[in-house]
């Protein structure tokens, strides 16, 4: 029986480190797909309106 739950916590630790996984790997590509449309626009960053002051800034990742 302590075998079991030894598997079972393993089982469910492997689950979501893989869940955590793919999302970071989700954050990266969307950030380096990000990137590369900067590079072919030669672009500084993201603009984005404060929307306060109405002014248009970098976006702070």
């Amino acid at each position: 029986m302590p075998q079991l739950i030894f598997f079972l916590l393993i089982g469910i630790a492997a689950y979501y480190g893989y869940r955590s996984f793919k999302r970071e790997a989700q954050r990266v590509s969307k950030r380096v797909r990000e990137a590369e449309k900067e590079v072919q626009n030669r672009s500084q960053g993201t603009l984005v309106q404060d929307p306060e002051t109405g002014e248009y800034r970098l976006r702070k990742d």
